[in-house]
């Protein structure tokens, strides 16, 4: 379904440079930004031209995690050509031009995570149980123990948090659990281990996202402190390489300990941080496996926002 010929007349210049020069995911997203359409909406308008792409998709497209390259998926590309008023074969071209250099646009080891959060279903699920960010609470202390299996897979994980309620009537918590490449969230069993219970539970397939409600058996003023335990029993994914955690808002003290099977041991282990997804890792350091407890552990005395990892190499 084509309409003729389109022109840059009135493009942004930024997008126009990224219609030049590419890469695909990059003029996308420029497209998409400039148009002011949410991609719930770019999806409406591709079901009017007969053609089915999922949010998570167009998400992924445009973060360049993954290239359109099924028939139906090229197809879906030429109509958003119109959709978002771009020249013809705009981006058709640049996708063709990334199938003669592949190796520049393939996307950087372990972007999933950063998939997940752009992608939208974190804040859709929270949505779901009506929970925002924070919940009203604050953060003292976390300690979180990953546990690593025999098949090199993240076993399970289990938490144990201090928070301190900056509003009355809090009583609960969503613990959010991101599973590995592979994931299957609906098999992930979640374990209220002390001072809570289970409440609703939620998950994304595709992404292996899932949210749980801890209830407690108090409701909470503002500045009453609370310590409570759950974990989470997954074991659905394949090889584990990296555990990281976000952090939205500064707060008080995290630690991590990952644990592996005495039948899997990596070669190497080392911590880093990121100010964001987006951003380059940095402060990396070494870390050594203690000997009888097959373990590493990183400690964050005041964690900042962003995120804080620790990942190791199996060869």
């Amino acid at each position: 379904m084509r309409h003729g010929t389109r022109h840059a007349d009135g493009v942004p210049a930024e997008l126009e440079a990224a219609l030049r020069g590419g890469p695909f995911h990059i003029a996308l997203r420029a497209a998409i930004a400039a148009r002011g359409l949410p991609l719930q909406r770019v999806q409406h308008h591709l079901s009017r031209y007969g053609v089915k792409v999922g949010v998570t998709s167009l998400s992924y497209w445009q973060q360049g995690a993954r290239r359109p390259q099924r028939p139906e998926s090229l197809r879906a590309v030429r109509a958003l050509e119109e959709i978002l008023q771009l020249p013809d074969e705009s981006l058709i071209r640049l996708l063709t031009r990334a199938e003669e250099r592949p190796e520049q646009h393939r996307p950087a080891g372990r972007s999933y995570r950063s998939l997940v959060e752009a992608s939208g279903v974190l804040e859709g699920l929270l949505a779901e149980l009506e929970s925002p960010l924070d919940g009203g609470l604050h953060t003292i202390g976390h300690h979180e123990r990953v546990r690593i299996g025999a098949r090199r897979e993240l076993l399970a994980r289990e938490s144990q948090h201090i928070v301190r309620a900056h509003k009355d009537g809090v009583d609960r918590y969503v613990a959010i659990h991101r599973g590995d490449p592979g994931c299957a969230p609906e098999r992930v069993a979640v374990h209220a281990l002390e001072n809570c219970r289970p409440g609703r539970v939620r998950w994304h397939h595709d992404t292996g996202v899932l949210v749980a409600e801890l209830l407690f058996d108090t409701r909470l003023r503002t500045g009453d402190t609370f310590l409570f335990s759950y974990g989470f029993e997954d074991g659905t994914a394949g090889t584990s390489s990296e555990y990281v955690r976000g952090f939205h808002f500064a707060g008080g003290q995290y630690a991590l300990q990952v644990r592996f099977d005495e039948e899997a041991l990596p070669m190497r282990c080392h911590r880093f941080t990121q100010h964001s997804f987006a951003a380059p890792r940095s402060g990396r350091q070494e870390l050594t496996l203690s000997g009888r407890h097959r373990s590493v552990h990183l400690v964050e005395p005041r964690v900042r926002s962003g995120l804080v990892g620790i990942a190791w190499d199996w060869e």
